[in-house]
């Protein structure tokens, strides 16, 4: 089958999405802020206290001086350590409840996709966008963004407070770290690209994984085990020449940057050495100025990390992000069915680049009959089942219910008038009431009761410990295929769809029941 990769945002879209996320929690991100300035103004006293207590001590100043001048010192990193703790606490219930935000997100962009555009796209990228992307956009919102932000102001202030002392100290101290401005720009140029490339690789492996995992049984019958095999090694491959390739970028930046964090420091202490002999600053400025930009180191160091970091979430909500470009068919594109008649006329479909599958099918459903397409394997039944469905569009020809085109009916609509249920089920962890309610969640518990008797599973179901609530998964119980297959039937009752197709949906069930 042809493969139609979903987008991904571009930079501006990525951009205004953050933005729409920090002003529907503006307040806690002010807070934030404020905390860290505070925490970070508080910090400069540190190294300007010690530097005056060195100049007190030098000009021959009592004790007493430098008691207070000592006692205000702790009483200041006091302040700055819970002030950090707090601005801590506060950035991290702020990234928690914008990654919620992002989650709820990126499921109801999923459920409003239509089946084809998902059947193009392949279960493995959507997968990886919804596991691997959303968890490291997480981890960007809990962890690295409260502590770029922190970090962020630190670093301000600090360098702030360098050109406070002496304009020419705070001068060679940003001269100091222009090697790690041109290093940044080189590594920026390049990761955003290199973690794209590296996003999609792994969510092509996903998809070989899931697509021979599910079709297991498929490719043992067609002995296609060296094909499958060779595509997962291709695309093991490709996933690691990309992890290789963001390693290389970040073995050139890291090493760069490490060294570069001895030029401020140690242009500040020859400047002001030579300043300091010719009188014009006192011995407590060129240490205190010395001590703000080796304390700079700390924050920097920090910033740099988040920033790499940042590279790979960028490119990460960037993926998620492109869900919302994704092709959907809207209410406005098409006119509600006029009834629920199915038309099928000179339909054509082909996989790809294969043969053709359907060649040239009429068929019309009326409201009311019931219809079996029987078969041989590879004859086309669940092709044209996926068809009927809206799953694919056929090559050519069309296929309508009520004069419209089926492909073309938003999600909601479509669920409500064709519903396809094959042989592979799925169990959702839950209670049973959980994975029954998902097709109508105002249902009460007697039609719940009612569509379980509808398809034979009322009476295992009772046979529970807690009946509907028993919980479902590795933690409660396990139905087996048979029963996992009356769940997904029961699930259909509820729904209550005008057209039901099923495609060995009762495969395992006993055939005497």
């Amino acid at each position: 089958m042809s493969r139609g990769h979903l987008p991904v945002a571009d930079r501006a879209t990525v951009r205004r999405a953050a933005g729409r996320l920090i002003r529907k929690d503006a307040r806690a991100f002010a807070a934030v802020l404020a905390l860290n300035s505070a925490a970070a103004l508080t910090g400069l006293a540190g190294p300007w206290l010690l530097g005056r207590i060195i100049d007190e001590v030098r000009a021959g100043e009592g004790v007493s001086a430098v008691d207070r001048l000592a006692a205000v010192l702790v009483v200041c990193a006091s302040a700055q350590l819970l002030l950090a703790r707090w601005a801590r606490y506060v950035g991290h219930r702020f990234g928690e409840r914008t990654l919620a935000r992002v989650r709820e997100e990126f499921v109801d962009r999923t459920l409003a996709l239509p089946a084809s555009v998902v059947e193009r796209a392949g279960t493995g990228d959507l997968t990886a966008r919804g596991t691997a992307d959303v968890s490291t956009v997480g981890t960007t919102l809990r962890d690295a963004g409260p502590e770029l932000l922190i970090n962020s102001v630190q670093f301000v202030f600090l360098l702030a407070a360098v050109f406070f002392l002496d304009p020419l100290l705070g001068a060679v101290g940003v001269f100091g770290l222009v090697p790690i401005w041109f290093v940044l720009r080189w590594y920026l140029r390049r990761a955003r690209d290199g973690y794209l490339a590296e996003g999609e690789a792994t969510s092509e492996v996903a998809e070989i994984l899931a697509a021979t995992a599910s079709g297991a049984r498929t490719v043992e019958a067609l002995r296609l085990e060296e094909r499958r095999i060779r595509a997962s090694r291709d695309a093991l491959d490709t996933a690691r020449r990309t992890r290789l390739h963001t390693l290389y970028l970040r073995s050139v930046f890291f090493p760069v940057v490490e060294v570069a964090y001895i030029l401020p420091v140690a242009g500040v202490l020859l400047i002001g050495g030579m300043l300091h002999a010719r009188g014009v600053l006192s011995l407590g400025s060129v240490v205190a100025a010395a001590l703000y930009l080796q304390q700079l180191v700390g924050p920097l160091d920090q910033i740099l990390v988040r920033v790499e970091q940042l590279q790979s979430s960028g490119a990460s909500f960037a993926r998620v992000e492109g869900l919302a470009a994704a092709p959907r068919a809207g209410a406005e594109a098409c006119p509600a069915p006029a009834d629920d008649r199915i038309d099928v006329s000179g339909v054509r479909y082909s996989y790809g680049r294969g043969g053709e599958v359907l060649h040239g099918v009429d068929l019309t459903v009326r409201p009311g009959e019931r219809l079996a397409v029987v078969g041989p394997s590879g004859a086309g039944k669940t092709t044209l089942s996926r068809l009927l469905a809206g799953v694919d569009a056929p090559t050519s020809g069309s296929v309508t219910v009520g004069g419209v085109p089926v492909v073309g009916l938003d999600p909601e609509r479509l669920r409500r008038q064709v519903v396809l249920v094959t042989q592979e089920h799925h169990v959702f962890l839950g209670t049973v009431r959980d994975n029954l309610l998902i097709a109508d969640p105002g249902a009460g518990d007697e039609e719940v009761w009612a569509a379980l008797a509808a398809v034979g599973a009322d009476g295992w179901v009772r046979e529970l410990s807690e009946g509907l609530g028993t919980g479902l998964g590795e933690d409660g119980f396990r139905p087996d295929g048979s029963q996992a297959q009356q769940l997904a039937l029961a699930r259909v009752v509820l729904a209550d769809p005008h057209t039901l197709i099923l495609d060995e949906a009762t495969a395992l069930l006993d055939p005497t029941t």
